[in-house]
């Protein structure tokens, strides 16, 4: 079977049976994630608090995703990626057990999402660096598409799943689903003949190697802009696991249900998103279309931060998702493309580092201003920052090219 454009990476065996299996674990993590803010609403009832567990889950990335970068330079992905799975997959675990004997309480959640963290910081630029290997370079725009897709098209099923779940069994069974779902990623990976060895050639310092990536980046224009743009949406825009749950609950009013429900209209938006970049012919995504898609998205900020009703709350979620994953992905694919062969899991770092790495920074900052103003305050006091960080980006964008 020949699979058309937009689809075109799913003609390689090994990524199609990479893609699938990574698709049904997706599921599961936003089952999980689902479940975990909900339970530490249920824990603690403190917006403060669901926004330190988040700064939390994501300070390895902050801290240590450029060096992890390098590492994966260094390994062979495949190997890697068995480790980091089977960690997912015993965090996972831990966290449903504890949940089903009722000893559960908020530092177990807190000390796990540092687990998940770490797990995921050395998975992330590994798996995206091993993407190239599985498809090369001349489909390479269609994979991350395609992965972006899956990656939101979980974030429709998982929540909408898990609102049931949680509604009608509590939140243990979707950690224990979370668990069981890297299974079949670890043994596709165990059956792969593509090992994602590292390179043969001499090797200087791992300091002397992050830096080189780093001048890299420093020295490529299209890449600082790209990079900035990843920086001002993932600090502004992607603080969901905080922003949709204070929504559902503190502003509209809704249970885990309605909660799941307004989760999965954001993932509708941002799988559109992603499809979107995937069927373009060109081969660079346009300078025009990120800067759009990055203030489109922060846009809906402002209008998420006046609604009160949960029509309106629905299609700017929806639109929010969209336009935010068409920025990424577009970026995804642009460095993707820059980063030379010997680069890639260094210069892919740096991109997880700033998508990643600054979202601890962006929910703590959510997570403070709505203990004390409410979520509504967070959504326009992001969507203002990040719309006159984007204004700049622009200005000096427009100043280089006269």
């Amino acid at each position: 079977m020949t699979y058309p454009h937009g689809l075109r990476a799913l003609n390689h065996d090994e990524f199609r049976r990479f893609y699938f299996s990574q698709l049904a674990a997706q599921v599961g993590s936003w089952m999980q994630n689902v479940a975990q803010a909900w339970l530490v609403l249920q824990l603690t009832d403190s917006p403060f608090k669901l926004g330190l567990l988040a700064t939390l889950q994501f300070s390895p990335v902050l801290l240590f995703s450029i060096v992890s970068g390098a590492v994966a330079d260094r390994l062979p992905k495949r190997k890697l990626l068995v480790a980091t799975q089977t960690t997912l997959a015993c965090q996972g675990l831990l966290l449903a057990l504890l949940v089903a004997t009722g000893h559960v309480e908020y530092w177990h959640v807190a000390v796990l999402g540092l687990a998940l963290g770490f797990a995921n910081v050395a998975d992330q630029p590994a798996r995206q660096s091993f993407v190239m290997e599985l498809v090369g370079r001349a489909d390479v725009s269609s994979a991350v598409a395609l992965n972006s897709a899956g990656f939101n098209l979980a974030r429709i099923v998982g929540p909408a799943v898990a609102g049931v779940v949680i509604g009608r069994f509590g939140v243990g069974p979707t950690f224990f689903v979370n668990s069981l779902g890297f299974i079949g990623v670890i043994v596709t990976l165990l059956r792969m003949k593509t090992r994602g060895k590292p390179s043969d050639a001499p090797r200087a310092s791992i300091f002397e190697e992050i830096a080189e990536g780093v001048r890299y980046v420093a020295a490529t224009p299209r890449l600082r802009l790209a990079i900035g743009l990843v920086f001002v949406v993932s600090l502004c825009v992607f603080n969901f696991s905080v922003y949709v749950p204070l929504l559902a609950k503190n502003v509209l009013g809704l249970g885990a249900e309605g909660f799941g429900f307004l989760m999965a209209s954001l993932g509708v938006g941002a799988v559109g998103g992603a499809l979107t970049v995937g069927a373009r012919a060109s081969r660079y995504p346009s300078i025009r279309s990120m800067l759009v898609s990055a203030t489109l998205a922060l846009g809906m900020l402002l209008a998420l931060g006046v609604t009160r009703h949960i029509q309106l709350a629905v299609p700017l979620l929806f639109f929010t998702g969209y336009w935010g994953i068409m920025l990424m992905a577009s970026c995804n694919t642009s460095i993707q493309l820059q980063a030379p062969d010997a680069l890639r899991g260094r210069v892919m770092s740096i991109y997880t580092w700033v998508s990643g790495g600054v979202f601890p920074i962006g929910a703590f900052i959510v997570g403070t201003i709505s203990q004390w103003w409410g979520v509504s305050a967070a959504f326009i006091w992001n969507g203002t920052l990040g719309l006159s960080a984007v204004g700049a980006l622009m200005l000096w964008w427009r100043l280089r090219h006269e």
